[in-house]
């Protein structure tokens, strides 16, 4: 059995494992992606992908490793939407990049499609969108309230718990379904309906007992226990540990990244169901979940993280320093050393390209996919 604890690994081989598949050149697979919803035209909500393009070429430019100031003046002021699983690293990197820039920043952290509601729905203004299902900002933003975005990092699902949850000297990666399903245990993911991490937690169940390579880690009544035993307590997976902490939860399914930054157990779960693997078989399997919420239908699909400065951002120069910085060194030490692995060069839709700012330009690879991923 495999427990693991905030610094008993890196936390990031499997995303590691995202990365190299996308890089070998996995061939392409067209993906359902968001439907029901979450295309074109269609608005939604919700919270908080890399590869086969190939190597940097006339398409992009390959990323440094270090940032270059734009030489477009900065607004002094900028405002943020962002995922809650985004909610570390941006928070990490806020003091420094205000002091090199001389910006003001102000972040909103909530779930990914209500960050994007925000937008799309609500009227409002962000110099940056930064999302962890980067298909909300392709079908719900581009067009008319953007005009490009890169994936920037990957993520896995995990299961976190207390020392004291029910079942805790017993759970690990072999049998933590079983554990789950038992009479008296809580387990708490966040909302799917405005939340990736939300969907994604359903989607992990969902692929447990769906086949992968002719076996499944448990059958159909496995799964209809785990939906039984689990709850909607909040609707942003930065609420969930203090409730887990509090009893309130017994086990919560979110994101490794903060699983792996935190001081409480939690195990990492098999490629089969943990969103984190970007190969063509992977993302075949990943794709026979579906989440069904008031915000629309959501497919399962290996986890990429999209960022973007909207169109109606009102201090774009600012919005796309910040995208830069996430592109270099600086922003990439942090997101690894919040658990997160960083898209290196971070990729941007070929079809965008004339559209993405220089300064992202110049630190980015433009693609058609990524691995099985359409851009």
């Amino acid at each position: 059995m495999t427990k693991q604890r905030s610094g008993d690994t890196d936390g990031g081989a499997t995303r590691r494992g995202f990365l190299a598949a996308a890089g070998a050149g996995a061939a392409a697979v067209g993906l359902a992606g968001c439907t029901g919803g979450t295309g074109g035209s269609t608005e939604g909500d919700g919270d908080g992908d890399a590869g086969g393009g190939g190597d940097d070429s006339a398409d992009g430019s390959a990323g440094g490793d270090t940032g270059t100031e734009s030489s477009a003046e900065l607004e002094d002021a900028m405002t943020i939407f962002h995922a809650g699983s985004l909610a570390p690293p941006f928070s990490e990197a806020e003091p420094a990049f205000e002091e090199e820039y001389g910006v003001d920043v102000t972040r909103e952290a909530q779930g990914s499609v209500a960050s994007t509601q925000k937008i799309t729905q609500q009227g409002r203004a962000a110099d940056v969108l930064g999302t962890s299902d980067f298909r909300l900002i392709r079908d719900r933003m581009l067009g008319e309230f953007a005009d490009w975005y890169a994936i920037f990092t990957t993520n896995a699902m995990s299961i976190q718990y207390r020392e004291d949850s029910p079942g805790a000297d017993d759970i690990g990666a072999d049998n933590w379904w079983e554990v789950l399903t038992r009479d008296d245990v809580v387990i708490g993911h966040s909302d799917p309906a405005v939340d990736p991490g939300g969907y994604r937690a359903v989607m992990t169940q969902q692929l447990g007992a769906e086949p992968f390579e002719g076996e499944r880690l448990y059958d159909d009544a496995t799964y209809e226990r785990l939906r039984e035993n689990s709850t909607v307590p909040t609707g942003t997976e930065t609420n969930l540990e203090g409730q887990l902490e509090s009893g309130e939860l017994d086990y919560v399914f979110y994101y490794q990244s903060i699983s792996a930054s935190s001081g409480l157990p939690y195990v990492e779960l098999q490629p089969e169901v943990d969103l984190s693997q970007a190969t063509s078989a992977y993302a075949e399997h990943y794709a026979k979940a579906a989440v069904e919420t008031s915000s629309g239908t959501f497919t399962g699909a290996p986890i990429a993280y999209g960022i973007t400065s909207p169109s109606v951002a009102e201090s774009p120069n600012a919005g796309a320093e910040w995208v830069e910085y996430f592109a270099t060194e600086p922003g990439r030490a942090v997101l690894e050393e919040l658990g997160l692995v960083p898209v290196d060069p971070i990729v941007v839709p070929a079809a965008a390209e004339d559209a993405v700012p220089e300064n992202v330009a110049s630190v980015a690879s433009a693609q058609e996919t990524l691995g099985p991923l359409e851009l």
